[in-house]
């Protein structure tokens, strides 16, 4: 069964403080969802359509864990705390066998 995968490639710089509240929240909870960060921050080269902004990649043991993990109550909560300061492009997806 292919991997599941959710990326997270921001727009523009996120507010500081309702950023650091998400990531209180979001971490545990992707984490507890069974999501493994593959990569957090780090340097970017943006191409095409690309910003040179924040980007995160999590794996998760199936497409339909990712999903879950992005629908799941304890996620809902990390998005509240984050209440529209940052602009993102998440992207659930499925990976290759």
């Amino acid at each position: 069964m292919p991997k599941g995968y959710m990326i997270s490639a921001h727009r523009s710089t996120a507010n500081p403080e309702k950023a650091t509240a998400y990531r209180a929240l979001a971490i545990p909870a992707l984490e507890a969802a069974g999501g493994k960060f593959l990569a957090a921050g780090g340097r970017v080269v943006a191409k095409e359509n690309g910003r040179d902004e924040r980007t995160i990649l999590i794996e998760f043991d199936s497409f339909e864990a990712a999903v879950a993990a992005y629908e799941s109550d304890a996620y809902k909560l990390a998005l509240a705390a984050l209440d529209g300061g940052a602009d993102r492009d998440i992207r659930l997806f499925e990976g290759v066998e």
